[in-house]
């Protein structure tokens, strides 16, 4: 009976020690993504969060604002918010200044960012403009250990929340486009930074570190005029992360008598989307997107959700612009 209960607490001590080390585990995996940057279904509305070469583009005041909720049902599972104001600027409308605003969170993790983005455009022929930006401003990270269910409290993995742990920002982008193509290259932050440094403790192989890693991405789309009151428009998203898997977005959009607009999207190895849209007036869209998780993880959450909407202000001469994929 000694023996069987020394072999007892023997396994339950082994089990204890690695259930700890997963929950550590994971706790660093999951703080460690939550430092990188949030994804958006409806990026084509979003642009400028990752490319401040968008800035202007338009050709008017607009605000846009998009709020996303993934995995709904998961406990402590993300929830992303964006604000963008941006304007066309200069004597001759070939300059854009705006604002760019993202909150993320996850977990016990949030961070957020507000950095402005200027862009430089120049005219390749009469329908065809290249513009080039750049954007500077502030990272802002908070981790509030205190919001984990731990295991062991005196863990001294967590006994320092970071609190209002502050970061540059630097990034650039290309963007090329006409009236119905555009392509465009960015990275949205070129600074490469641990956000806290690494633990001291000993005879553990798990850090508490989290690097703000390099983001590439690439955007193009393309419209095409089926008949005059349908519009069609495929459109790629391709993000490229060091040290992780190549990550791609293919979406399928239908404009339909320039006010309603309905599509797919397809997320490589994660998630189906369907996305609609409406152009509620000249100057207001409104537009949602909900996610299905291909993945395991749809047995743990009821999907993914996100709305977008954007705010137009027209310059003096009230033109009406033919409502834009991008």
């Amino acid at each position: 009976m000694k023996k069987e209960s020394k072999i007892k607490m023997t396994t339950l001590k082994r089990y204890r020690k690695q259930s700890l080390s997963i929950v550590v585990l994971l706790f660093a995996i999951a703080t460690s993504l939550a430092q990188q940057d949030p994804q958006y279904t409806q990026y084509m509305y979003n642009t400028q969060v990752v490319n401040p070469a968008y800035a202007g583009n338009r050709e008017v005041l607009s605000f846009g604002l998009l709020g996303r909720t993934q995995w709904v049902s998961l406990e402590g599972s993300p929830e992303s918010g964006t604000f963008t104001v941006n304007s066309p600027i200069g004597l001759y409308d070939n300059m854009g200044l705006g604002l760019s605003i993202v909150y993320d969170r996850i977990g016990p993790a949030v961070e957020s960012n507000i950095v402005v983005d200027y862009s430089y455009s120049i005219k390749l022929s009469y329908q065809t403009k290249l513009s080039m930006g750049l954007k500077a401003g502030l990272d802002m990270l908070d981790v509030d250990y205190t919001k984990l269910n731990i295991f062991n409290p005196n863990d001294p993995h967590f006994q320092n929340s970071v609190d209002n742990k502050l970061q540059p920002q630097i990034g650039a982008g290309l963007y090329l486009n006409t009236d119905r193509f555009y392509a465009g290259l960015s990275v949205p932050n070129f600074l490469n930074t641990k956000h806290y440094d690494e633990s001291s403790l000993e005879n553990t192989d798990v850090e508490s570190i989290a690097i703000e890693r390099l983001h590439y991405y690439f955007i193009t789309g393309y419209v095409f005029d089926l008949n005059t009151n349908l519009k069609f428009k495929p459109a790629a998203l391709v993000k490229y992360v060091s040290g992780s898997p190549l990550q791609w977005d293919l979406s399928a959009n239908f404009l339909i008598n320039e006010k309603f607009t309905l599509g797919a999207s397809y997320r490589w190895s994660a998630s189906l989307s369907a996305l609609a849209g409406f152009q509620i007036s000249k100057s207001i869209f409104a537009g949602i997107g909900y996610d299905f998780q291909t993945t395991d993880l749809e047995q743990y959450s009821d999907g993914s959700y996100e709305v977008f909407l954007r705010f137009d202000i027209f310059n003096k001469s009230d033109r009406i612009i033919t409502p834009r994929f991008f």
